[in-house]
């Protein structure tokens, strides 16, 4: 691949030839290895984890993100459970955002060949927000400087870390007397709890910190996180679409190859209709992950993109179980995963209408100031 051929053809949104060839190649590897398994073939091979990494620090140096939504599209439709969100984007975006060059320097070439998975410990819950929540200002995660050893020591709980396992890097949020600041962990072994998830191809987990030894990167927490947030809802918004595209031709087939009355049941003008209404969600909720991706992820089209895809994949996924009748509420087919996976993803870093309200205030529509609109 050619890092510097990056973006689309001047006024469309087309994929280029370089794109459709790391498509291919994606799907291929998922298609031979399945799970966990791909990972090694997909960093190794094709190097998905290297795409937004700078080249001296071992990466391609895609200065797009239009890259990213291919690899997101291809693991959304295959419900691939890899870690490429948790380290490729959130952790390695945050690196990257820290200006840290001695951190990044010694952390990214491992995570761009894949040799280190990391994951980013962001989300927390509490009483006012019991099921969790992004928002720099709700975090309570705090560091104290250690008298002993001139390390910080981080003490709170972090949910919803994107991880199967035991990261090899461990990043948090916490606050210091100075404002929010982003930290490495220094032994995150054993601070890991696989959590009870309803969507089994996404394995999550809570980070117990308590006095956790940590490594200050970078004092300038809330700009770290508003950046990668948008960055990481871009992303997120193309596994969705990528995962609705698959849903939909899922239930084609089935519309076209389930028989009753002697006819299948694709004939039937009600089925029809519902595919093209779903079809039409599918087609918008691309059009703005593209958008997004081709924006570079600024706040306001990542904002629409994670609104809008997470509400469409939602209602085709629907669509789907509805379509499939009694063989799609069964544990053997797929429909319940790719179902569970869109209502996940709809309120993973925000829901539709957090960020719905995120783009009213960027646009002057609410008295929110623009600060607060990109927090």
């Amino acid at each position: 691949m050619n890092a510097r051929t990056t973006g689309h053809p001047a006024g469309t949104l087309n994929p280029t030839e370089e794109q459709e060839e790391l498509r291919v190649a994606i799907r291929s590897v998922l298609a031979r290895h399945e799970g966990p398994a791909a990972w090694k073939p997909l960093t190794r091979d094709i190097g998905v984890a290297a795409l937004t990494i700078p080249e001296e620090y071992g990466g391609l140096g895609c200065p797009g993100r239009t890259e990213v939504h291919v690899v997101m599209e291809e693991l959304g439709r295959a419900l691939s459970p890899v870690p490429y969100l948790g380290s490729a984007v959130l952790a390695t975006e945050a690196l990257i955002a820290s200006g840290n060059d001695e951190v990044c320097a010694r952390l990214l070439p491992p995570l761009a060949d894949g040799a280190s998975v990391a994951a980013l410990a962001w989300a927390e819950a509490g009483e006012e927000h019991p099921r969790g929540t992004w928002e720099a200002a709700d975090l309570a995660t705090y560091a104290e400087e250690s008298t002993t050893t001139g390390d910080w020591l981080l003490t709170g709980t972090k949910e919803y870390v994107p991880a199967a396992d035991a990261p090899d890097v461990l990043l948090a949020l916490a606050r210091t007397p100075a404002g929010l600041a982003l930290f490495e962990v220094l032994h995150p072994e054993g601070l890991f709890v696989p959590l009870p998830a309803m969507d089994r191809t996404r394995p999550l987990a809570r980070i117990v910190l308590d006095a956790a030894p940590a490594r200050l990167i970078s004092t300038d927490g809330a700009r770290i996180l508003a950046h990668v947030r948008d960055l990481a809802i871009t992303a997120l918004a193309a596994e969705q679409v990528g995962a609705a595209d698959r849903a939909l031709e899922i239930t084609v087939q089935y519309a076209k190859d389930r028989v009753q009355f002697g006819r299948p049941i694709g004939s039937f003008q009600a089925v029809k209709h519902r595919i093209a209404d779903a079809y039409v969600l599918l087609e918008a909720a691309r059009s703005l992950a593209l958008a997004a991706a081709d924006a570079a992820a600024a706040p306001g089209p990542a904002a629409a993109a994670k609104a809008a895809c997470s509400e469409a994949y939602q209602q085709i996924t629907g669509e789907m179980i509805q379509l499939h009748g009694g063989i799609g509420i069964t544990w053997e087919h797929p429909a319940h995963d790719f179902f569970k996976r869109a209502h996940g993803t709809a309120h993973f870093l925000g829901s539709p209408d957090t960020h719905r309200r995120r783009l009213a205030a960027l646009l002057g529509f609410t008295p929110q100031s623009r600060s607060e609109a990109l927090a």
